[in-house]
Protein backbone atom coordinates (compact mmCIF):
# COMPACT_ATOMS: atom_id res chain seq x y z
CA UNK A 1 0.00 0.00 0.00
CA UNK A 2 1.19 3.41 -0.83
CA UNK A 3 0.93 5.05 2.47
CA UNK A 4 2.65 7.27 4.93
CA UNK A 5 5.49 5.11 6.06
CA UNK A 6 6.43 4.33 9.50
CA UNK A 7 8.66 6.48 11.15
CA UNK A 8 12.35 5.65 12.97
CA UNK A 9 13.73 8.29 14.80
CA UNK A 10 17.54 8.70 14.64
CA UNK A 11 19.49 10.72 17.28
CA UNK A 12 22.22 12.81 15.59
CA UNK A 13 26.08 11.73 16.77
CA UNK A 14 28.74 13.72 16.79
CA UNK A 15 31.18 13.75 14.07
CA UNK A 16 33.83 14.67 16.01
CA UNK A 17 35.18 16.14 19.63
CA UNK A 18 32.59 18.03 21.19
CA UNK A 19 33.51 21.75 21.12
CA UNK A 20 34.35 23.38 24.45
CA UNK A 21 31.15 23.51 26.98
CA UNK A 22 28.74 25.84 25.68
CA UNK A 23 25.51 27.26 27.41
CA UNK A 24 23.38 25.54 27.65
CA UNK A 25 25.44 22.15 27.08
CA UNK A 26 22.87 20.82 24.54
CA UNK A 27 23.73 23.13 21.81
CA UNK A 28 27.49 21.43 21.83
CA UNK A 29 26.17 18.29 20.36
CA UNK A 30 23.74 20.41 18.26
CA UNK A 31 26.75 21.98 16.93
CA UNK A 32 29.04 18.78 17.03
CA UNK A 33 26.06 16.88 14.76
CA UNK A 34 26.08 19.70 12.30
CA UNK A 35 30.31 19.01 11.74
CA UNK A 36 31.53 22.30 13.57
CA UNK A 37 34.96 21.35 14.41
CA UNK A 38 35.79 24.58 16.10
CA UNK A 39 34.19 27.29 18.13
CA UNK A 40 35.92 29.64 15.33
CA UNK A 41 33.77 28.42 12.83
CA UNK A 42 30.93 29.47 14.68
CA UNK A 43 31.89 33.15 13.79
CA UNK A 44 29.05 34.23 11.86
CA UNK A 45 31.16 37.93 10.97
CA UNK A 46 31.37 39.35 7.50
CA UNK A 47 35.50 38.94 7.87
CA UNK A 48 35.01 35.45 7.97
CA UNK A 49 33.11 35.66 4.25
CA UNK A 50 35.09 33.47 1.67
CA UNK A 51 36.78 36.35 -1.09
CA UNK A 52 35.66 36.17 -4.73
CA UNK A 53 39.28 35.36 -5.76
CA UNK A 54 38.67 31.53 -6.47
CA UNK A 55 35.52 32.64 -8.63
CA UNK A 56 35.99 31.69 -12.45
CA UNK A 57 35.54 34.61 -14.59
CA UNK A 58 34.88 37.00 -11.99
CA UNK A 59 37.66 39.11 -13.38
CA UNK A 60 36.45 39.72 -17.02
CA UNK A 61 32.97 39.95 -15.93
CA UNK A 62 33.07 42.26 -13.90
CA UNK A 63 35.38 44.44 -16.26
CA UNK A 64 32.66 44.38 -18.54
CA UNK A 65 30.57 45.51 -16.58
CA UNK A 66 32.83 48.35 -15.31
CA UNK A 67 33.10 49.36 -19.12
CA UNK A 68 29.47 49.16 -19.69
CA UNK A 69 29.55 51.43 -16.30
CA UNK A 70 32.10 54.12 -17.96
CA UNK A 71 30.11 54.14 -21.43
CA UNK A 72 26.64 54.59 -20.02
CA UNK A 73 25.64 51.35 -21.94
CA UNK A 74 22.41 49.43 -21.80
CA UNK A 75 22.67 46.35 -19.20
CA UNK A 76 19.74 44.20 -19.22
CA UNK A 77 19.20 41.95 -16.08
CA UNK A 78 17.54 38.19 -17.23
CA UNK A 79 16.50 36.30 -14.10
CA UNK A 80 14.57 33.42 -13.30
CA UNK A 81 10.81 33.18 -12.30
CA UNK A 82 11.26 32.03 -8.41
CA UNK A 83 12.38 33.79 -5.34
CA UNK A 84 16.27 33.55 -5.74
CA UNK A 85 15.14 35.21 -9.16
CA UNK A 86 13.37 37.89 -8.03
CA UNK A 87 15.92 38.70 -5.31
CA UNK A 88 18.77 38.02 -7.93
CA UNK A 89 17.10 40.71 -10.46
CA UNK A 90 16.92 43.63 -7.80
CA UNK A 91 20.18 43.25 -6.39
CA UNK A 92 21.33 43.87 -9.80
CA UNK A 93 19.51 46.40 -10.74
CA UNK A 94 19.42 48.40 -7.08
CA UNK A 95 23.45 47.88 -6.55
CA UNK A 96 23.88 49.08 -10.09
CA UNK A 97 21.88 52.20 -9.80
CA UNK A 98 23.77 52.84 -6.62
CA UNK A 99 26.97 52.70 -8.91
CA UNK A 100 25.74 55.30 -11.53
CA UNK A 101 24.19 53.19 -13.61
CA UNK A 102 22.01 55.07 -15.40
CA UNK A 103 20.66 52.41 -18.11
CA UNK A 104 19.88 49.20 -16.18
CA UNK A 105 16.72 47.14 -16.53
CA UNK A 106 15.51 43.84 -16.27
CA UNK A 107 13.43 40.85 -18.29
CA UNK A 108 11.66 37.79 -16.95
CA UNK A 109 10.63 35.47 -19.02
CA UNK A 110 7.02 34.69 -18.22
CA UNK A 111 7.52 30.90 -17.62
CA UNK A 112 3.97 29.75 -19.42
CA UNK A 113 5.13 31.67 -22.62
CA UNK A 114 9.11 31.76 -22.55
CA UNK A 115 9.92 28.80 -20.29
CA UNK A 116 13.24 28.84 -18.24
CA UNK A 117 16.35 30.56 -19.16
CA UNK A 118 17.71 32.48 -21.53
CA UNK A 119 16.19 30.89 -24.75
CA UNK A 120 16.30 32.04 -28.13
CA UNK A 121 13.14 33.84 -27.73
CA UNK A 122 14.00 35.65 -24.46
CA UNK A 123 17.18 36.78 -26.25
CA UNK A 124 14.66 38.33 -30.02
CA UNK A 125 12.57 40.27 -26.99
CA UNK A 126 15.53 41.42 -25.19
CA UNK A 127 17.24 42.71 -28.54
CA UNK A 128 14.48 45.03 -28.98
CA UNK A 129 15.34 47.01 -25.35
CA UNK A 130 19.09 47.06 -27.38
CA UNK A 131 21.34 46.22 -24.54
CA UNK A 132 25.11 45.97 -24.74
CA UNK A 133 24.93 43.69 -21.95
CA UNK A 134 22.77 40.68 -21.20
CA UNK A 135 23.36 39.86 -17.23
CA UNK A 136 21.57 36.31 -16.33
CA UNK A 137 20.68 36.00 -12.75
CA UNK A 138 20.31 32.46 -11.36
CA UNK A 139 20.06 30.93 -14.64
CA UNK A 140 22.03 30.70 -18.08
CA UNK A 141 24.79 28.09 -17.33
CA UNK A 142 22.83 25.71 -19.73
CA UNK A 143 21.40 28.50 -22.18
CA UNK A 144 23.91 27.55 -24.92
CA UNK A 145 21.05 28.50 -27.88
CA UNK A 146 20.44 31.46 -26.39
CA UNK A 147 24.09 32.59 -25.62
CA UNK A 148 24.86 31.63 -29.59
CA UNK A 149 21.85 33.55 -30.73
CA UNK A 150 22.72 37.05 -28.73
CA UNK A 151 26.37 36.63 -30.09
CA UNK A 152 25.18 36.91 -33.48
CA UNK A 153 23.34 40.34 -32.34
CA UNK A 154 26.59 41.54 -31.09
CA UNK A 155 25.41 41.28 -27.28
CA UNK A 156 27.58 40.56 -24.76
CA UNK A 157 26.49 37.70 -22.22
CA UNK A 158 27.70 37.52 -18.97
CA UNK A 159 25.83 34.18 -17.42
CA UNK A 160 25.86 34.03 -13.49
CA UNK A 161 23.89 31.20 -12.08
CA UNK A 162 24.59 28.20 -9.42
CA UNK A 163 23.01 25.55 -10.91
CA UNK A 164 24.82 22.78 -12.18
CA UNK A 165 26.07 23.00 -15.83
CA UNK A 166 25.91 20.43 -18.22
CA UNK A 167 28.17 18.45 -20.91
CA UNK A 168 28.10 22.00 -22.96
CA UNK A 169 28.93 25.25 -21.69
CA UNK A 170 27.47 28.45 -23.78
CA UNK A 171 30.02 30.74 -25.04
CA UNK A 172 29.59 33.70 -22.96
CA UNK A 173 31.74 36.40 -22.52
CA UNK A 174 31.93 35.49 -19.16
CA UNK A 175 30.75 32.13 -16.77
CA UNK A 176 30.48 32.59 -13.21
CA UNK A 177 29.04 30.07 -11.57
CA UNK A 178 30.88 27.93 -8.62
CA UNK A 179 29.24 25.03 -9.48
CA UNK A 180 31.45 24.90 -12.73
CA UNK A 181 33.95 21.61 -12.68
CA UNK A 182 37.07 24.06 -13.33
CA UNK A 183 36.12 26.57 -10.23
CA UNK A 184 38.12 26.12 -7.14
CA UNK A 185 35.62 28.97 -5.21
CA UNK A 186 35.47 26.83 -1.52
CA UNK A 187 31.59 27.42 -1.51
CA UNK A 188 29.45 25.49 -3.91
CA UNK A 189 26.03 25.73 -2.00
CA UNK A 190 25.65 30.03 -2.70
CA UNK A 191 22.39 30.78 -4.48
CA UNK A 192 22.35 32.57 -7.61
CA UNK A 193 21.97 36.03 -5.69
CA UNK A 194 24.57 35.23 -3.88
CA UNK A 195 26.90 34.60 -6.79
CA UNK A 196 26.06 38.21 -8.24
CA UNK A 197 26.39 39.53 -4.89
CA UNK A 198 29.90 38.34 -5.34
CA UNK A 199 30.44 39.98 -8.91
CA UNK A 200 28.56 43.12 -7.72
CA UNK A 201 31.03 43.09 -4.80
CA UNK A 202 33.99 42.64 -7.00
CA UNK A 203 32.44 45.53 -9.76
CA UNK A 204 32.57 48.10 -7.02
CA UNK A 205 36.25 47.46 -5.88
CA UNK A 206 37.60 47.47 -9.81
CA UNK A 207 35.94 51.09 -10.12
CA UNK A 208 36.54 52.29 -6.85
CA UNK A 209 40.74 51.92 -7.83
CA UNK A 210 39.78 53.74 -10.64
CA UNK A 211 38.34 56.47 -9.23
CA UNK A 212 34.78 56.34 -10.14
CA UNK A 213 33.18 57.22 -6.22
CA UNK A 214 35.34 60.49 -5.76
CA UNK A 215 33.02 62.00 -7.20
CA UNK A 216 29.93 60.13 -6.05
CA UNK A 217 28.76 57.87 -2.78
CA UNK A 218 30.24 54.39 -2.81
CA UNK A 219 27.67 52.09 -1.93
CA UNK A 220 28.17 49.57 1.11
CA UNK A 221 27.31 46.39 -0.25
CA UNK A 222 26.31 44.82 2.82
CA UNK A 223 23.31 46.98 2.58
CA UNK A 224 21.81 44.36 0.23
CA UNK A 225 22.47 41.86 2.83
CA UNK A 226 18.36 41.37 3.41
CA UNK A 227 18.14 40.78 -0.51
CA UNK A 228 20.76 37.64 -0.04
CA UNK A 229 19.37 36.23 3.04
CA UNK A 230 15.35 35.91 1.40
CA UNK A 231 16.50 34.44 -1.83
CA UNK A 232 19.50 31.93 -0.28
CA UNK A 233 16.79 30.91 2.54
CA UNK A 234 14.18 30.49 -0.36
CA UNK A 235 16.53 28.57 -2.72
CA UNK A 236 16.14 26.27 -0.43
CA UNK A 237 20.34 25.85 -0.93
CA UNK A 238 22.95 24.01 1.45
CA UNK A 239 23.62 26.66 4.44
CA UNK A 240 27.06 25.99 4.97
CA UNK A 241 29.53 28.42 6.73
CA UNK A 242 29.66 30.63 4.18
CA UNK A 243 25.76 31.00 3.24
CA UNK A 244 25.06 31.06 7.19
CA UNK A 245 26.91 34.42 7.33
CA UNK A 246 25.24 35.79 4.47
CA UNK A 247 21.80 34.64 5.70
CA UNK A 248 22.92 36.05 9.46
CA UNK A 249 24.06 39.10 8.40
CA UNK A 250 20.95 40.10 6.63
CA UNK A 251 18.84 39.11 9.24
CA UNK A 252 20.63 41.30 11.48
CA UNK A 253 20.02 44.04 9.18
CA UNK A 254 16.10 43.19 8.47
CA UNK A 255 15.56 43.05 12.75
CA UNK A 256 17.39 46.74 13.00
CA UNK A 257 15.05 48.01 10.32
CA UNK A 258 17.68 48.49 7.90
CA UNK A 259 16.20 46.68 4.92
CA UNK A 260 14.26 47.56 1.37
CA UNK A 261 10.59 48.53 2.12
CA UNK A 262 9.42 45.48 -0.06
CA UNK A 263 10.94 43.10 2.84
CA UNK A 264 9.14 45.13 5.42
CA UNK A 265 5.49 45.02 3.32
CA UNK A 266 6.32 41.34 2.93
CA UNK A 267 6.79 40.73 6.63
CA UNK A 268 3.57 42.62 7.30
CA UNK A 269 1.30 40.63 4.65
CA UNK A 270 2.28 37.44 6.60
CA UNK A 271 1.88 38.67 9.77
CA UNK A 272 5.82 38.29 10.88
CA UNK A 273 7.33 40.51 13.12
CA UNK A 274 10.29 42.38 11.51
CA UNK A 275 11.52 42.39 14.91
CA UNK A 276 12.10 38.78 15.69
CA UNK A 277 12.60 37.38 11.95
CA UNK A 278 13.85 34.28 11.68
CA UNK A 279 15.66 32.13 8.72
CA UNK A 280 12.02 30.14 8.82
CA UNK A 281 10.05 32.89 8.25
CA UNK A 282 11.80 33.96 5.15
CA UNK A 283 11.61 30.69 3.85
CA UNK A 284 8.02 29.32 4.96
CA UNK A 285 6.76 33.40 5.00
CA UNK A 286 7.97 35.81 2.78
CA UNK A 287 9.61 33.43 -0.27
CA UNK A 288 6.19 31.57 -1.05
CA UNK A 289 4.94 34.97 -1.41
CA UNK A 290 7.38 35.93 -3.94
CA UNK A 291 7.51 32.63 -5.15
CA UNK A 292 3.43 32.64 -6.00
CA UNK A 293 3.84 35.47 -8.29
CA UNK A 294 6.24 33.04 -10.52
CA UNK A 295 3.90 30.36 -10.21
CA UNK A 296 1.00 32.02 -11.24
CA UNK A 297 1.42 35.14 -12.85
CA UNK A 298 4.81 37.11 -13.44
CA UNK A 299 7.38 37.54 -10.99
CA UNK A 300 8.11 41.09 -12.18
CA UNK A 301 5.33 41.67 -9.76
CA UNK A 302 7.85 40.39 -6.70
CA UNK A 303 10.81 42.25 -8.21
CA UNK A 304 9.06 45.56 -8.55
CA UNK A 305 7.69 44.95 -5.10
CA UNK A 306 11.37 44.01 -3.48
CA UNK A 307 12.44 47.39 -5.56
CA UNK A 308 9.54 49.76 -4.10
CA UNK A 309 11.25 53.22 -3.03
CA UNK A 310 9.17 53.22 0.40
CA UNK A 311 6.69 51.21 2.33
CA UNK A 312 3.18 52.88 0.85
CA UNK A 313 3.77 51.59 -2.82
CA UNK A 314 5.55 48.33 -1.44
CA UNK A 315 2.55 47.48 0.26
CA UNK A 316 0.44 47.53 -2.71
CA UNK A 317 2.20 44.89 -4.68
CA UNK A 318 2.91 42.75 -1.14
CA UNK A 319 -0.78 42.86 -0.80
CA UNK A 320 -1.34 41.44 -4.04
CA UNK A 321 1.78 38.83 -3.34
CA UNK A 322 -0.58 37.73 -0.48
CA UNK A 323 -3.26 37.14 -2.86
CA UNK A 324 -1.58 34.79 -5.23
CA UNK A 325 0.04 33.13 -2.12
CA UNK A 326 -3.80 32.35 -1.54
CA UNK A 327 -4.50 31.43 -4.53
CA UNK A 328 -1.80 29.39 -4.70
CA UNK A 329 -2.39 27.60 -1.37
CA UNK A 330 -5.91 26.55 -2.85
CA UNK A 331 -4.94 25.24 -5.93
CA UNK A 332 -2.14 23.39 -4.20
CA UNK A 333 -4.30 21.66 -1.67
CA UNK A 334 -7.52 20.51 -4.62
CA UNK A 335 -3.94 19.04 -6.25
CA UNK A 336 -2.63 17.22 -3.60
CA UNK A 337 -6.30 15.79 -2.78
CA UNK A 338 -6.79 14.55 -5.88
CA UNK A 339 -3.15 13.09 -6.04
CA UNK A 340 -3.89 11.65 -2.93
CA UNK A 341 -7.03 10.15 -4.39
CA UNK A 342 -5.21 8.90 -7.39
CA UNK A 343 -2.59 6.76 -5.40
CA UNK A 344 -5.13 5.54 -3.83
CA UNK A 345 -7.70 4.89 -6.33
CA UNK A 346 -4.44 3.04 -8.62
CA UNK A 347 -3.27 1.53 -5.27
CA UNK A 348 -3.21 -1.97 -7.34
CA UNK A 349 -1.41 -0.44 -10.44
CA UNK A 350 0.82 2.12 -7.74
CA UNK A 351 1.33 -0.85 -4.74
CA UNK A 352 4.79 -1.80 -5.62
CA UNK A 353 6.25 1.11 -7.35
CA UNK A 354 9.41 2.84 -6.31
CA UNK A 355 9.09 5.81 -8.51
CA UNK A 356 5.63 7.51 -8.98
CA UNK A 357 4.43 9.97 -11.50
CA UNK A 358 0.68 11.71 -10.96
CA UNK A 359 -0.92 13.84 -13.19
CA UNK A 360 -4.37 15.28 -14.08
CA UNK A 361 -5.77 17.45 -17.03
CA UNK A 362 -6.79 20.42 -14.57
CA UNK A 363 -3.60 20.81 -12.70
CA UNK A 364 -1.82 24.49 -13.15
CA UNK A 365 2.02 23.86 -13.89
CA UNK A 366 3.05 26.61 -11.89
CA UNK A 367 2.09 23.86 -8.53
CA UNK A 368 3.15 20.81 -9.53
CA UNK A 369 6.38 21.08 -7.64
CA UNK A 370 4.90 21.94 -4.37
CA UNK A 371 2.06 18.77 -5.12
CA UNK A 372 5.48 16.57 -6.05
CA UNK A 373 6.91 17.99 -2.61
CA UNK A 374 3.79 16.91 -0.88
CA UNK A 375 2.96 13.36 -1.79
CA UNK A 376 6.85 12.39 -1.74
CA UNK A 377 6.67 13.20 2.05
CA UNK A 378 3.76 11.40 2.05
CA UNK A 379 5.11 7.97 0.50
CA UNK A 380 8.59 8.70 1.25
CA UNK A 381 9.83 7.93 -2.55
CA UNK A 382 10.27 10.02 -5.38
CA UNK A 383 7.81 11.76 -7.37
CA UNK A 384 7.16 13.83 -10.27
CA UNK A 385 3.84 15.40 -10.66
CA UNK A 386 2.95 16.86 -14.25
CA UNK A 387 0.61 19.43 -15.70
CA UNK A 388 -0.19 20.59 -19.30
CA UNK A 389 2.14 23.30 -20.38
CA UNK A 390 -0.75 25.52 -22.12
CA UNK A 391 -1.14 26.84 -25.35
CA UNK A 392 2.37 27.30 -26.51
CA UNK A 393 2.80 23.66 -26.23
CA UNK A 394 -0.85 21.75 -26.14
CA UNK A 395 0.79 18.35 -26.86
CA UNK A 396 3.32 18.53 -23.69
CA UNK A 397 3.42 17.95 -20.21
CA UNK A 398 5.66 19.93 -17.96
CA UNK A 399 6.76 17.85 -14.70
CA UNK A 400 8.41 18.68 -11.46
CA UNK A 401 10.31 16.28 -9.85
CA UNK A 402 10.83 15.91 -5.86
CA UNK A 403 13.31 13.14 -4.44
CA UNK A 404 14.26 11.25 -1.16
CA UNK A 405 17.95 11.68 -0.12
CA UNK A 406 18.52 8.03 -1.36
CA UNK A 407 17.95 8.98 -5.18
CA UNK A 408 19.69 11.61 -7.23
CA UNK A 409 16.73 12.55 -9.48
CA UNK A 410 18.35 14.38 -12.43
CA UNK A 411 20.59 11.63 -12.57
CA UNK A 412 17.60 9.41 -12.71
CA UNK A 413 16.37 11.65 -15.20
CA UNK A 414 19.93 11.53 -17.24
CA UNK A 415 19.72 7.61 -17.33
CA UNK A 416 15.80 7.55 -18.52
CA UNK A 417 17.03 10.08 -21.14
CA UNK A 418 20.00 7.55 -22.35
CA UNK A 419 17.76 4.77 -22.45
CA UNK A 420 15.05 5.86 -23.96
CA UNK A 421 16.06 8.95 -26.81
CA UNK A 422 13.57 11.73 -27.13
CA UNK A 423 11.15 10.51 -24.63
CA UNK A 424 12.20 13.47 -22.27
CA UNK A 425 12.40 16.57 -24.71
CA UNK A 426 14.63 18.94 -21.99
CA UNK A 427 15.47 18.35 -17.97
CA UNK A 428 17.57 20.40 -15.69
CA UNK A 429 17.75 20.31 -11.69
CA UNK A 430 19.57 19.13 -8.37
CA UNK A 431 19.52 15.78 -6.41
CA UNK A 432 16.85 16.75 -4.84
CA UNK A 433 14.42 18.48 -7.25
CA UNK A 434 13.91 17.99 -11.10
CA UNK A 435 12.00 19.46 -13.84
CA UNK A 436 10.99 18.35 -17.18
CA UNK A 437 9.14 17.93 -20.52
CA UNK A 438 7.56 15.16 -22.36
CA UNK A 439 5.22 14.56 -25.16
CA UNK A 440 1.91 13.38 -23.42
CA UNK A 441 1.49 10.64 -25.46
CA UNK A 442 4.89 9.40 -23.92
CA UNK A 443 3.42 9.96 -20.44
CA UNK A 444 2.60 6.40 -19.56
CA UNK A 445 5.82 4.75 -21.06
CA UNK A 446 7.46 7.58 -19.02
CA UNK A 447 6.02 6.45 -16.05
CA UNK A 448 7.19 2.84 -16.08
CA UNK A 449 10.81 3.74 -17.48
CA UNK A 450 11.18 6.35 -14.50
CA UNK A 451 9.80 3.42 -11.67
CA UNK A 452 12.32 0.86 -13.30
CA UNK A 453 15.06 3.46 -12.75
CA UNK A 454 14.25 4.32 -9.40
CA UNK A 455 14.08 0.96 -8.56
CA UNK A 456 17.88 0.27 -9.98
CA UNK A 457 18.87 3.63 -7.58
CA UNK A 458 16.65 2.97 -4.63
CA UNK A 459 17.13 -0.12 -1.96
CA UNK A 460 14.46 -1.70 -0.28
CA UNK A 461 15.12 -0.35 3.17
CA UNK A 462 15.52 3.24 2.35
CA UNK A 463 11.43 3.02 1.75
CA UNK A 464 11.35 3.37 5.72
CA UNK A 465 11.77 6.89 6.51
CA UNK A 466 14.61 8.18 8.95
CA UNK A 467 13.68 11.13 11.04
CA UNK A 468 16.85 12.11 12.58
CA UNK A 469 16.85 14.06 15.85
CA UNK A 470 19.42 15.77 18.58
CA UNK A 471 17.90 13.02 20.77
CA UNK A 472 16.02 13.88 24.06
CA UNK A 473 15.78 16.46 26.00
CA UNK A 474 15.81 16.26 29.93
CA UNK A 475 12.66 18.17 31.36
CA UNK A 476 15.24 20.29 32.81
CA UNK A 477 16.26 21.64 29.72
CA UNK A 478 12.96 22.43 27.98
CA UNK A 479 12.40 25.89 28.70
CA UNK A 480 12.16 29.23 26.81
CA UNK A 481 16.72 29.66 27.88
CA UNK A 482 17.04 26.56 25.75
CA UNK A 483 14.70 27.53 23.33
CA UNK A 484 15.90 31.59 22.89
CA UNK A 485 20.09 30.04 22.73
CA UNK A 486 18.93 28.16 19.74
CA UNK A 487 16.94 30.41 17.97
CA UNK A 488 19.87 32.68 18.42
CA UNK A 489 22.42 29.86 17.52
CA UNK A 490 21.13 30.27 13.82
CA UNK A 491 20.14 30.60 11.25
CA UNK A 492 19.22 27.33 10.74
CA UNK A 493 18.42 25.71 7.10
CA UNK A 494 18.96 23.22 5.12
CA UNK A 495 22.07 21.80 5.70
CA UNK A 496 22.33 22.89 9.06
CA UNK A 497 18.68 21.49 9.95
CA UNK A 498 16.90 23.43 12.67
CA UNK A 499 17.46 21.30 16.04
CA UNK A 500 14.94 18.83 16.60
CA UNK A 501 14.27 16.32 19.43
CA UNK A 502 12.25 13.52 20.76
CA UNK A 503 10.78 11.75 23.49
CA UNK A 504 8.10 10.11 24.56
CA UNK A 505 4.92 12.27 26.87
CA UNK A 506 1.58 11.20 28.35
CA UNK A 507 -1.86 13.49 26.43
CA UNK A 508 -3.21 15.38 29.14
CA UNK A 509 -5.37 17.37 26.61
CA UNK A 510 -6.15 17.90 22.82
CA UNK A 511 -8.76 20.74 20.87
CA UNK A 512 -8.57 21.43 17.28
CA UNK A 513 -7.62 24.60 16.21
CA UNK A 514 -7.31 26.71 13.16
CA UNK A 515 -8.45 24.83 9.74
CA UNK A 516 -6.52 21.33 11.05
CA UNK A 517 -4.33 21.96 13.79
CA UNK A 518 -3.99 20.41 17.35
CA UNK A 519 -3.32 22.16 20.30
CA UNK A 520 -1.93 19.51 22.99
CA UNK A 521 -0.98 19.58 26.17
CA UNK A 522 1.68 16.84 27.39
CA UNK A 523 3.06 15.65 30.26
CA UNK A 524 6.52 14.47 31.32
CA UNK A 525 7.46 13.79 34.71
CA UNK A 526 4.91 15.68 36.23
CA UNK A 527 5.58 19.10 33.90
CA UNK A 528 2.80 19.68 31.52
CA UNK A 529 4.30 21.15 28.31
CA UNK A 530 1.83 23.35 25.70
CA UNK A 531 2.39 22.02 22.06
CA UNK A 532 0.67 22.35 18.41
CA UNK A 533 1.13 20.16 15.45
CA UNK A 534 -0.63 21.61 12.24
CA UNK A 535 -2.55 19.23 9.70
CA UNK A 536 -2.80 16.82 12.48
CA UNK A 537 -6.14 14.82 13.06
CA UNK A 538 -7.14 14.03 16.59
CA UNK A 539 -5.47 11.47 18.36
CA UNK A 540 -6.88 8.40 21.13
CA UNK A 541 -7.73 10.52 24.25
CA UNK A 542 -5.50 9.38 27.07
CA UNK A 543 -2.62 8.04 25.16
CA UNK A 544 0.77 7.76 25.14
CA UNK A 545 2.95 9.79 22.48
CA UNK A 546 5.97 9.53 20.79
CA UNK A 547 7.02 12.89 19.20
CA UNK A 548 10.00 14.84 17.31
CA UNK A 549 9.12 18.50 18.27
CA UNK A 550 11.49 21.76 17.73
CA UNK A 551 11.04 24.29 20.83
CA UNK A 552 9.59 27.67 19.98
CA UNK A 553 9.21 30.92 21.84
CA UNK A 554 5.82 31.41 22.10
CA UNK A 555 5.11 35.77 22.01
CA UNK A 556 1.50 36.10 21.12
CA UNK A 557 0.99 37.07 24.78
CA UNK A 558 3.23 38.71 27.63
CA UNK A 559 4.97 37.08 29.35
CA UNK A 560 6.34 34.97 26.24
CA UNK A 561 6.00 30.85 26.85
CA UNK A 562 7.69 27.92 25.39
CA UNK A 563 5.70 25.86 23.05
CA UNK A 564 6.61 22.44 21.15
CA UNK A 565 6.49 22.61 17.51
CA UNK A 566 5.42 18.95 16.60
CA UNK A 567 6.90 17.42 13.73
CA UNK A 568 5.85 14.11 13.60
CA UNK A 569 4.06 12.05 16.23
CA UNK A 570 3.12 8.75 17.07
CA UNK A 571 0.70 6.69 19.52
CA UNK A 572 1.83 4.24 21.51
CA UNK A 573 0.24 0.86 22.74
Amino acid sequence: MLDAPALNFVARQPNQELLPPSEPAVLDRIFAARGVRRTDELDRSLAQLHTPDAMIDIEPAAERLMGALLQGERILIVGDFDADGATSVALSVSVLQAMGADNVDFLVPNRFDFGYGLSEEIVSLAATRNPAVIVTVDNGVSSVAGVAAANQLGIDVIVTDHHLPGQQLPEALAIVNPNRPDCDFPSKALAGVGVIFYLLGRLRAKLEAQGWFDSRERPNMADWLDLVALGTVADVVPLDRNNRILVHQGLQRIRAGHCRPGIQALCDVAGRSRSNLSAGDLGFALGPRLNAAGRLDDISIGIRCLLAPDVKSAKQLAVALDELNRARREIENTMVREAELMLAALDMEFGDAYGICVFDESWHQGVVGIVASRVKDRVHRPVIAFAPAGDSAPDELKGSARSVSAVHVRDALDAVAARYPGMIRKFGGHAMAAGLSIKQIHYDRFRRAFDDQVRRMLPAEALTPEVYTDGELATHEMNLKTARSIASAGPWGQGFPEPLFHGEFALVSQRVVGERHLKLVLRQEGKLLDAIAFRQDPVPAECRLRVAYRLEENDYRDPSTLQFVVEHLATLA
